[in-house]
This record gives structure tokens, C-alpha cells and sequence, in this order.
């Protein structure tokens, strides 16, 4: 694990295809590593009694890193850098995590109708250091605001029964049909689509990348 890192090629550790559309927007080549069948992936997501948003959605992308870094050495592959990813949505100090059913969902996007909320993004980037051949780790936090109009309660139903909302943050993408209801946004679009181009630019560029 501690030969130089290939410039060329990173691992992304997440299923989300926004994110690796976003890691394309940048020009940076990539490939998967996901968990296995053997990783509960969902359990890195568990809430915290009382956590914060922002030390949540900290904590789960570190605890995503640590887990990819795992599954690269377990796996005997080729050591390259790894990037992971979380959103969350809060309304308030409240987590909006990835409905569990469309009831669920549907009640999230009645809590949102007409309000602002926040979208938390965190990144962390793992990568070995050309000058010591260690691991080296960086994370960023983007964070952005949202408004909603009030939207009919027709809507929210027809956007559920959709089946978007599922494995969402807030049980939503800014990128669906739901946009039109988006009145405001304040921050950065892609860290709400889920990986903020910015600060993944800057990890990149701290691990040596040329973008």
C-alpha cells in the first residue's frame, strides 16, 4: 500500500451515477468500488442520537472512506486514490435521510413544501503521498440552501408514486421533475446533486491533480 499513486485513475466509492456524471464533468477517470455483499453499507449511514447535521454527514463520509480503504486492501488492488461522498438533507436541526417507504417519502416533501432547508455534501479524498508514499486524507463540506414553494399536495403524490424520491436524501433530486418547484438556491448545484465540483476540485488539486 505504499507505492506511488497512478495520476490517471481514481476509485469512486459510490453508487450514485450523479456522481460519477460529476466526477466526468471535472475529466477525472474513474472507476468503482463498491461494497460487497458481505458489507452492510447502510449501517455507515446510521444516525447518531441528538448528532448534528453537519458532524453527521462528516462523520458517515469518513466512516465511508475508512470502509473503501478496507475493501482496496482486501481485495489486493492496485493502490490509487479514493473519493467518497455524502448528502443529507436538514430542515432545521432536523436529519432527512433516504426514505424507508413512500409514506415516508411523502411526508418529507410535505415538511419541505414552502420552506428552506439546507443540503449538507461532504467529500473525502484518500490518496498516497508522492513525497512520503503514505496514505494521506482530506475532506470538504459544501453547504447550500434551498427553497421550496409550496407545492399541491397532487404533486407530492404523483412525484412519489414517480418512485424518484427512493434512495434520496429529503426524499428528492434537484435534478428531477421536482425542480419546478425549487424556488431558490443558494450554494453550489452540483454539492446538491451530490458531489460539489468545487471542493472535489480542491481535494484533487491538494493530491497533486492537474484539472
Amino acid at each position: 500500500m505504499n507505492e506511488p499513486v497512478s495520476a490517471e485513475l481514481i476509485y469512486l466509492a459510490s453508487q450514485s451515477p450523479r456522481r460519477r456524471q460529476l466526477l466526468d464533468q471535472l475529466g477525472v477517470p474513474h472507476e468503482l468500488l463498491l461494497p460487497g455483499a458481505d458489507e452492510d453499507a447502510e449501517a455507515l449511514e446510521t444516525q447518531l442520537s441528538g448528532e448534528a447535521p453537519e458532524a453527521y454527514v462528516r462523520r458517515v463520509t469518513g466512516n465511508k472512506l475508512a470502509a473503501a480503504e478496507a475493501r482496496l486492501a482486501a481485495r489486493g488492488l492496485p493502490p490509487r486514490a479514493i473519493l467518497c461522498s455524502d448528502t443529507t438533507v436538514a430542515l432545521g436541526a432536523d436529519i432527512l435521510g433516504k426514505p424507508a417507504d413512500a409514506d415516508e417519502a411523502l411526508a418529507m416533501l410535505r415538511r419541505l413544501s414552502g420552506r428552506t432547508h439546507q443540503v449538507l455534501t461532504s467529500v473525502s479524498l484518500a490518496w498516497i503521498s508522492a513525497e512520503s508514499g503514505l496514505w494521506q486524507r482530506a475532506q470538504a463540506l459544501s453547504v447550500s440552501s434551498v427553497r421550496f414553494a409550496e407545492v399541491p399536495e397532487a404533486v407530492l403524490r404523483r412525484y412519489v408514486a414517480s418512485g424518484e424520491p427512493m434512495g434520496k436524501a429529503g426524499s428528492y433530486a434537484i435534478q428531477s421533475q421536482i425542480a419546478a418547484w425549487i424556488a431558490h438556491i443558494e450554494g453550489s448545484y452540483s454539492g446538491i446533486m451530490g458531489l460539489p465540483l468545487f471542493e472535489t476540485a480542491q481535494l484533487l488539486r491538494q493530491a497533486g491533480w492537474e484539472l
